[in-house]
């Protein structure tokens, strides 16, 4: 485990990248913006007014505002009971939340990579995904685990990882991945209200990147409903589910195949686990085409198990072609920035798969 100095110089360049950084996914703004740090901010901060049970722990969360500053201000605001710095030990605040959970609080545990989360696997699977089920019912834990988690911009494979797999093949979980800022605040805190474990995968990059937010979003009553995925986009050709900074790949993608004459339904999937099957199901019986993207790893992947849902449902006899996944390369994602570039999916790649399987030369 790296250091604290270590760890907070990390945290200072990245918070400074993204504060700079344009994501070309989102140059058309309506008249309410807001960035996903800041939809997330928000999204604590009417939790923990709404509820005196909810509070938020991990590392440099309370007086430096977060590793990513989402926290910022609330230290101010709720003070050292609410707001809890923690020691670098990620098996240990983790084991905290889930005894608190246990004992009926709903604390927000912040993860500052959830690569770090490796360090307390035991505790989010063996302590809180499968309590509630060993105990016949009897014990809730009412817990949100929530962090950065895949490919940021020049960390390395230590900080690197996708984990939206490895979670969403574990029974006990909600596992949730927003995209927009209404995503992130609306999945945020339909999972600090849940009863379950939830997983939240947030992605760096799109800290702050700014999305539009309707009047609705920005009510303290707004909430997303787990398990339901959204249709950013619609189409007739082919069907691209994605989800988190992915997403924005499809879409941009899909600007492009517009050029040509090609549709593209867009699916942001929102939820990991319960996967909303049924969406994914009804595209393709429209498109007749899949292809699936994500900037995880392709071996046991998220886009495998919509290729084998998709196989085994009705949606099947509808393909016209076979599915493709557009993924990450299957290594640990490099250090330099032009190998980092071919590790990771891009519009072109979805491109020219839509062609592929639309026989489009």
């Amino acid at each position: 485990m790296a250091s604290l100095t270590s760890l907070q110089t990390l945290s200072r360049a990245v918070t400074r990248a993204l504060n700079t950084r344009h994501f070309s996914g989102s140059s058309s703004f309506s008249a309410q913006q807001l960035n996903v740090r800041d939809a997330l901010n928000q999204a604590i901060d009417e939790e923990l007014k709404r509820d005196d049970r909810v509070f938020l722990l991990g590392e440099e969360v309370a007086q430096y505002d977060g590793a990513y500053k989402v926290s910022r201000g609330l230290w101010q605001k709720y003070g050292d009971k609410r707001i809890i710095d923690t020691p670098i030990t990620e098996m240990g605040f983790a084991g905290i939340a889930v005894g608190a959970a246990f004992a009926g609080l709903r604390p927000i545990c912040e993860f500052m990579t959830f690569n770090f989360s490796m360090q307390a696997i035991d505790q989010v699977i063996n302590s809180a995904a499968k309590s509630h089920y060993m105990s016949a019912g009897k014990v809730a834990v009412p817990i949100v685990f929530r962090g950065p988690n895949g490919a940021a911009a020049g960390v390395a494979a230590q900080h690197s990882q996708c984990f939206a797999a490895w979670y969403g093949h574990c029974p006990g979980l909600k596992v949730v991945s927003p995209y927009s800022s209404e995503d992130a605040k609306g999945l945020l805190k339909s999972a600090v209200r849940d009863d379950n474990p939830v997983v939240m995968l947030e992605n760096e990059i799109l800290y702050g990147t700014q999305f539009p937010m309707s009047d609705e979003a920005l009510s303290p009553d707004f909430e997303i409903p787990i398990g339901k995925a959204k249709i950013e986009r619609e189409g007739k050709h082919v069907t691209l589910v994605s989800h988190s900074r992915a997403v924005g790949i499809c879409l941009e993608a899909a600007v492009e195949l517009e050029k040509i004459g090609v549709e593209c339904e867009v699916i942001n999937l929102r939820t990991i686990r319960p996967m909303d099957e049924e969406a994914i199901v009804n595209s393709v019986m429209k498109t007749n085409h899949l292809i699936t993207v994500e900037q995880g790893w392709p071996q046991f992947g998220v886009g495998s198990e919509i290729c084998a849902k998709i196989i085994e449902s009705p949606a099947f006899n509808y393909l016209d072609a076979p599915v493709i996944r557009v993924t990450g390369a299957d290594v640990p994602m490099p250090y330099a920035k032009s190998l980092e570039e071919n590790a990771l999916p891009h519009p072109h790649n979805v491109v020219r798969q839509v062609k592929k399987t639309l026989n489009i030369q």
